[in-house]
């Protein structure tokens, strides 16, 4: 069975500006689970079949409008079957002035009820980004997660094997570390993973014969990032000369992660080699592919050798 996450109405209210107009508990300890919002036009109509409770309401100028020009009876009665089904939380929109009847049935139903300032539209995209980054399905992994020119980077490898000293090597090269030791993915969506730090370890980094460093406070704030889109997955691996790798890169390897599939290498590790530059090479080199251009492709054309590059991937998911 899936692990359920969720996020606090506390943490909504402060990423969104939300004015708080009532709620019946302390907002740290009101908990959303689902990522979706509803306008509930036709609920407050009279329709429910298909109504899902569990999402955040939004009311906006249409909703408003609608239950100002019905009859004061009409107007309790479907405020109050609406409240009844205890949404989560009631939000309404573009500052309007809430109407007694809304504040009095939120209270009477122990719903929370919220303002915001910001256009319907604008405020619930805003959310929903909100809460499906916050909600998605998301596993921790050993590696590291490096910004190299722009690419999201996810170094993995066998303890010991140079990650961390990697990382502070392209560091000092101006690029940015988001999590080291321990990556936590997120689904964002179904063709983008994002990468970041659990918060009790963020910026810090082990390098073997020093210890701990904090890398935030050793180079300077704009040497980390708290996040980053994870663009391709790069695994070192001590060099194997029984091993043939990769001299061409024709063939496109991939790593299933949480159901989507990332670009990447496998890179030999040995004394001599530097790793640094050769992941420089490697982000840059799948930001070139990403617009359309392949170097090794070229290189065949102009030997006039026609090879079809095959597609491997590998999954990664427990």
């Amino acid at each position: 069975m899936a692990k359920e996450f969720t996020v606090s109405l506390q943490a909504i209210i402060e990423k969104c500006s939300l004015e708080v107009v009532q709620t019946p508990d302390d907002p740290e300890k009101i908990f959303i689970t689902n990522a979706d919002i509803n306008r509930p036009g036709l609920q407050l109509a009279g329709f429910y079949e298909y109504f899902d409770h569990e999402r955040i309401q939004i009311v906006g100028k249409a909703e408003v409008a609608y239950l100002e020009q019905c009859g004061a009876e009409i107007r309790i009665q479907r405020l109050r079957k609406f409240f009844s089904e205890k949404p989560p939380a009631v939000v309404v929109t573009r500052g309007q002035e809430i109407m007694p009847e809304i504040k009095q049935t939120a209270a009477e139903y122990k719903v929370p009820l919220l303002l915001s300032e910001e256009s319907t539209n604008v405020f619930t995209s805003k959310l929903i980004a909100f809460l499906t980054l916050q909600l998605a399905p998301r596993i921790t992994r050993h590696g590291v997660l490096i910004e190299i020119y722009g690419e999201g980077m996810l170094i993995l490898g066998d303890s010991g094997v140079g990650k961390s000293e990697t990382a502070i090597e392209l560091v000092k090269r101006g690029h940015r570390l988001v999590a080291d030791d321990a990556v936590e993915i997120r689904k964002a969506s179904n063709i983008t993973l994002v990468g970041s730090s659990p918060d009790n370890i963020r910026h810090f980094l082990e390098l073997r014969g020093i210890g701990i460093i904090n890398a935030r406070q050793l180079f300077g704030i704009g040497a980390v990032k708290v996040s980053e889109r994870i663009d391709m997955v790069v695994e070192l691996e001590q060099w194997n000369p029984e091993k043939i790798y990769d001299r061409m890169g024709v063939d496109n390897h991939y790593m299933s992660i949480l159901g989507v599939k990332v670009p990447s290498l496998t890179i030999p590790v040995k004394p001599g080699r530097n790793l640094a530059v050769i992941l420089e090479v490697a982000a840059m080199n799948n930001r070139q592919k990403k617009m359309g251009y392949n170097a090794a492709q070229e290189l065949l054309d102009n030997l006039g050798l026609n090879m079809e590059g095959m597609d491997t991937v590998t999954n990664w998911e427990t």
